[in-house]
C-alpha cells in the first residue's frame, strides 16, 4: 500500500489522519491504517486520554501515531489539527470522515438542538476536515478521502430523521468532493455500513441480536474489522480507479 503520487516510491508510507479515533469503528480504522503508515489520531478533547491509548497500541504494533484532539465542527480547530498533521509527517494522503454523534427521537418529538447537533457533526464536520485536507493534497496533487456514511443514507430509519439525512447528505458531498477533486488525482469515496457488532449491539441481548442478523443475507452483524478492511483497500492502490462511489459493508442487507 502506497501513497498514491505519480512520483512517490513504492516504499513511502500513508500518512493518515482519522476523526472519531478514539473508540469503536474509528479506533480500528486507526490500527488498520497504522499498519500502512504514520496515523494522527482527532477527536474532541475530552477524549484525550483515550486517544492515548490508541496511539499506545498504533506504537505497540511498531507504527507512528500523533494524537491531536480539536472539534471538528470548529474550522479553527480543524485547520490545526491538518497543520499539525503535516508538520509532523510531512504530508497527508488519507483522510478518513469518521466522527459522528447520534441523537434519537421520532420526528414529531424531535428538538431543534437534536437536529442541528447530528448534522453539525456528522456533515458539516465532514466538510470541515475535507475542505482542510483538499488544500494539502491538491498541492501534492494526490489524496485520498473517505467518508463513513450508512445504509440508513441510502434506505432511511424510524427514529433517525436527523442521523439519516446527515448521513444521505454525506454521500451527496462525496459525490461532489469526487468530481471536484478527480483532476488533481484525489479520490472521494463513502462507506456505507449496516448493523456493526459494538457494545451497544452487546447490551441488546441474544434475541434482539438474533432478530438483527435475520434481517441480513449473511446472517451475521459486521465488525469494525470488516468495515477497516474496506477503509485500508479505499486508500490503497488497488482502488486509484475508484471515485464517487458508495461501498455498502452490510452482509447483502440493502441491495
Amino acid at each position: 500500500m502506497t501513497a498514491k503520487s505519480d512520483d512517490a516510491s513504492p516504499e513511502q508510507a500513508l500518512v493518515t489522519l482519522v476523526t472519531g479515533a478514539r473508540r469503536g469503528i474509528g479506533r480500528v480504522i486507526a490500527l488498520r491504517l497504522a499498519r500502512c503508515g504514520p496515523v494522527t489520531l482527532n477527536d474532541i478533547a475530552e477524549g484525550k486520554d483515550e486517544l492515548e491509548g490508541v496511539a499506545e497500541e498504533v506504537r505497540g504494533i511498531g507504527g507512528r501515531a500523533l494524537v491531536a484532539p480539536g472539534d471538528v465542527t470548529e474550522a479553527d480547530q480543524v485547520a490545526a489539527v491538518v497543520k499539525q498533521s503535516v508538520e509532523e509527517f510531512g504530508r497527508l494522503d488519507v483522510l478518513v470522515n469518521n466522527a459522528g454523534i447520534t441523537r434519537d427521537g421520532l420526528l414529531v418529538r424531535m428538538t431543534e438542538e437534536q437536529w442541528r447537533s447530528v448534522l453539525e457533526v456528522n456533515l458539516t464536520g465532514a466538510f470541515l476536515c475535507s475542505r482542510s485536507a483538499a488544500k494539502v493534497m491538491l498541492r501534492q496533487r494526490s489524496g485520498c478521502i473517505i467518508n463513513m456514511a450508512s445504509v440508513v443514507g441510502l434506505m432511511g430509519n424510524a427514529g433517525q430523521a436527523n442521523y439519516s439525512a446527515s448521513k444521505a447528505g454525506l454521500i451527496g458531498l462525496t459525490k461532489s468532493m469526487a468530481r471536484e477533486l478527480a483532476p488533481r488525482g484525489i479520490t472521494v469515496n463513502a462507506i456505507a455500513p449496516g448493523f456493526i457488532a459494538s457494545p451497544m449491539t452487546d447490551k441488546l441481548g441474544e434475541q434482539a441480536r438474533d432478530k438483527l442478523s435475520s434481517l441480513i443475507p449473511l446472517g451475521r452483524l459486521g465488525t469494525a474489522e470488516d468495515v477497516a478492511d474496506a477503509v485500508a483497500f479505499l486508500a490503497s492502490d488497488a482502488a486509484s480507479y475508484i471515485t464517487g462511489q458508495v461501498l455498502k459493508v452490510d452482509g447483502g442487507m440493502h441491495m
